[in-house]
C-alpha cells in the first residue's frame, strides 16, 4: 500500500493492521457484474469521509456488454490522478485476472473469485493471492434464486473488511442506491454486503486502515464530471436545453431533463442533432442562454447551425463530451481529438469560444463561466470535456450556491434604440435584446444567417462584410486580452515544461512532482482557454528549453498533436513538441515521464 507507515500485530493469528495514507483498488469483471457500483460506493464513501478520491473506468461499447474495469484511488492527502499501479486487484474471471495482473504493483494483493479464476503459479511469487468463492458464497447468502447477481455487493463487503471501512456509511449508500426499489432488493443487498464483511480474512497478510484525512474547510460533495457540468449550468441560470442521446453526453441530457423542471425550465430530446442545436439557438434567441451538447459525431452534425450562431451572434453553450473517433470510433473510451472541430469546425470564418475544464470541480465552475461568456460576447461557447472527466468521480468542497447561483431572466424594459450588430463598439462586443422588448424608435432588428447590416438586414455589401467579419473577430480578441495568465506549476524557469489541457492535468502535475523529487527540472502549465488563448504563454515558454504538449490525440502529419499544432501556429516556436497517444486510456504518470525523457534524450540536453 502507498506510504504504509504503522503496523500493529494482532492476537489469535489475525492479519496485522497497517496504517496507510492511500490505496488504489482496481475492480475487473464484466459490465453486467455491477463493478461500477462497487467503485461508486467506495468513491462516495471517501468523499463523505473527507478523503480525496479519483476514479477511472472503462466499459464496453456493445449492447451485449463485455470486459470492464473500475479503478478508485482513495487518499488521506491530495490525490491528483487515478494512479498508475493498483495495490489491490479484484478479479471476477480468468480474463479479468490475466488481463489486469500487470496493472498491479509487485507485492500487491489479488483478491479473486476462486470459482472462476485459476491462479498462475508463476505470478504467485510476485503477488499475494487471496481466493474467495465469491459467486458461490453470494448465492448462499441471499438464496439460490438470486444466483450471483449480488456478488458485487458481497465483494464490497470483502473490501470494506480489508480496509476497515465505515460500515454504517456504506449501508446508507447501499440504501440510497436502491431507494424506490422493492424492499426485498435492499434486504438482499445488505445481506450480501454483511456476508462479505463477515468472511474470515485470515488468509490475508495484513488488513489496512486509512490515516485520518486532513480536515476540510467545509462540506464535500461527491459526483462525476457530467453531474458537475449539469449542476453548473443550472446554477448559471440555464433553463432550457435540447439534445439527442449519445455516449458519453447522454448523462448530462438525462440529468437536465430531470432537474430543469424543478426550476421552471425544460430539456427537450429532439429527433436528431440538427434539431437539437437549432432548438437551443431558438431558446437563446428568446433571451436566455440555452444549452445543447453531444460527442464528436453529434458535434459534426451541429456545425452548420453553430455557424449560424456565429453569424447571428447568438449566445449558446455547446457541451462536447469527447470520445474516441473518428466516425463512431470508440464510444466508451477517452480521447481529446475534438479540439480541431471545436475551434475550426465550420465553413467560412466562424470564430467561437472553446474552453476545457480540468477536473470534476472545474466542470461545475466552467459551466457558469461558459454561460457568462456567451451572454457578454454574444457567441457560441464550446465546453470540451471528455469521457475520463465525465465518468470520473471526485470529491470537492461544496460550492456556496447562495453566492454562485444567478438569474439570467431577460430584461424586457423598453429601450430607445437598438442595433444588435452595431459597428460603433471598438471591441466588437454587442448584445441582443429579447424579443418582446419595446424599441421606442420603432426600428426592430432581425437575426439571420446571411451577412447583414447593423440591424440584421441582409446585405451583399463588400464593405459591410469586411466590417462584420472583423467585428466577430475583435470581440474574441477582446476576450483573449481579458483572460488570466495561466499559472506555472513548479518553478517559472527550467529545462522541461509539460503543457496540458482538459483531463490530463492530474497525471501531468503528479509527473512534475515525481520528476522534481528525483532532481529533474520539470514544470507544467495547464491551458483552460483554448480559443482564444490566454495572454502570456509565449513568456512562459521562453523560460524552458523544451515544451512538450501532453494530449490524448494523434500526433498528426507533422508530429505535434492538436493543441501542439495550434500553439506552434500561434507562437512559431520550434521547441513546442507533442507527447500524444490514442489507446483510449488516460495517461499514466510514468508514460508522461518516459516519453519526456526519451524525447529529450534525442536532443542535446538531459532531463
Amino acid at each position: 500500500m502507498s506510504e504504509s507507515t504503522v503496523t500493529a500485530p494482532t492476537s489469535g493469528g489475525a492479519p496485522k493492521i497497517s496504517k496507510i495514507s492511500e490505496a488504489i483498488i482496481r475492480i475487473a469483471g464484466n459490465s453486467q457484474d455491477g463493478i461500477q457500483a462497487i467503485g461508486g460506493f467506495l468513491a462516495r464513501l471517501a468523499g463523505r469521509s473527507e478523503q480525496e478520491v479519483m476514479t477511472f473506468m472503462t466499459i464496453p461499447s456493445t449492447i451485449s456488454g463485455g470486459p470492464s474495469i473500475f479503478q478508485v484511488r482513495i487518499g488521506s492527502g491530495e490525490v491528483l490522478s487515478s494512479g498508475d499501479e493498483a495495490d489491490v486487484l479484484l478479479a471476477f474471471y480468468q480474463h479479468s485476472y490475466e488481463g489486469h495482473i500487470d496493472s498491479l504493483k509487485k507485492g500487491g494483493i489479488v483478491l479473486y473469485d476462486s470459482g472462476h479464476v485459476e491462479p498462475n503459479p508463476e505470478w504467485t511469487k510476485d503477488y499475494h493471492h487471496v481466493g474467495v468463492a465469491i459467486s458461490g458464497l453470494t448465492v448462499e447468502a441471499i438464496g439460490g434464486t438470486a444466483k450471483d447477481k449480488g456478488k458485487n455487493i458481497y465483494s464490497l463487503g470483502l473490501i470494506a473488511k480489508m480496509f476497515d471501512l465505515n460500515v454504517a456509511k456504506l449501508e446508507k449508500l447501499v440504501a440510497e442506491r436502491f431507494t424506490g426499489k422493492d424492499e426485498s432488493i435492499l434486504k438482499n443487498a445488505l445481506a450480501a454486503f454483511h456476508a462479505g464483511y463477515s468472511y474470515s480474512m485470515g488468509n490475508l497478510i495484513e488488513t489496512f486502515q486509512f490515516m485520518d484525512a486532513q480536515k476540510k474547510k467545509g462540506h464535500q460533495v461527491v459526483m462525476n464530471g457530467n453531474e458537475a457540468l449539469s449542476y453548473g449550468l443550472i446554477a448559471a441560470g440555464v433553463r432550457f436545453g435540447a439534445g439527442y442521446p449519445i455516449t458519453p453526453w447522454s448523462d448530462v441530457m438525462e440529468l437536465l431533463r430531470r432537474e430543469l423542471p424543478k426550476y421552471g425550465g425544460s430539456f427537450i430530446q429532439t429527433e436528431d442533432e440538427i434539431a437539437a442545436v437549432s432548438m437551443a439557438l431558438g431558446g437563446s434567441y428568446a433571451g436566455r442562454v440555452a444549452v445543447t451538447g453531444s460527442s464528436g459525431p453529434g458535434i459534426s452534425l451541429k456545425t452548420e447551425a453553430i455557424g449560424w450562431g456565429v453569424m447571428a451572434e447568438m449566445p449558446l453553450v455547446i457541451c462536447d463530451i469527447q470520445r474516441g473517433g473518428p466516425s463512431t470510433g470508440m464510444p466508451t473510451n477517452v480521447e481529446q481529438s475534438d479540439l480541431n472541430i471545436a475551434v475550426n469546425g465550420g465553413h467560412g470564418d466562424s470564430p467561437r469560444v472553446v474552453i476545457a475544464p480540468t477536473n470534476v470541480e472545474d466542470c461545475f465552475y466552467m459551466a457558469i463561466e461558459a454561460v457568462n461568456i456567451a451572454r457578454k460576447y454574444s457567441v457560441p461557447v464550446v465546453i470540451l470535456s471528455d469521457q475520463a472527466i465525465s465518468t470520473r468521480i471526485e470529491a470537492f468542497e461544496e460550492p456556496d450556491l447562495e453566492k454562485i447561483c444567478q438569474d439570467i431572466t431577460p430584461d424586457l424594459s423598453p429601450v430607445a434604440d437598438h442595433k444588435p450588430y452595431s459597428l460603433s463598439a471598438a471591441d466588437g462586443i454587442t448584445q441582443h435584446v429579447a424579443p418582446g422588448t419595446r424599441i421606442q424608435s420603432g426600428k426592430y432588428p432581425i437575426a439571420t444567417g446571411l451577412e447583414h447590416d447593423e440591424l440584421g438586414h441582409p446585405t451583399g455589401s463588400p464593405k459591410l462584410h469586411m466590417q462584420m467579419v472583423a467585428k466577430r473577430r475583435k470581440k474574441l480578441q477582446a476576450l483573449g486580452e481579458s483572460l488570466p495568465v495561466p499559472t506555472v506549476y513548479g518553478p517559472a524557469e527550467g529545462n522541461v515544461l509539460l503543457v496540458g489541457w482538459g483531463s490530463t492535468q492530474g497525471p501531468i502535475r503528479e509527473a512534475v512532482d515525481r520528476a522534481r523529487a528525483a532532481g529533474d527540472s520539470v514544470s507544467s502549465v495547464h491551458i483552460k482557454h483554448i480559443n482564444p488563448l490566454p495572454p502570456g504563454l509565449e513568456n512562459i515558454f521562453a523560460g524552458f528549453n523544451h515544451v512538450f504538449v501532453v494530449e490524448m490525440n494523434d500526433e498528426g502529419l507533422y508530429g505535434y498533436g492538436q493543441l501542439g499544432a495550434l500553439l506552434r501556429a500561434r507562437y512559431c516556436d520550434p521547441k513546442i513538441r507533442g507527447i500524444t497517444k490514442t489507446d483510449g486510456l488516460t495517461f499514466r504518470v510514468r508514460e508522461i515521464l518516459e516519453r519526456a525523457k526519451s524525447t529529450v534524450a534525442a536532443g542535446v540536453r538531459k532531463l
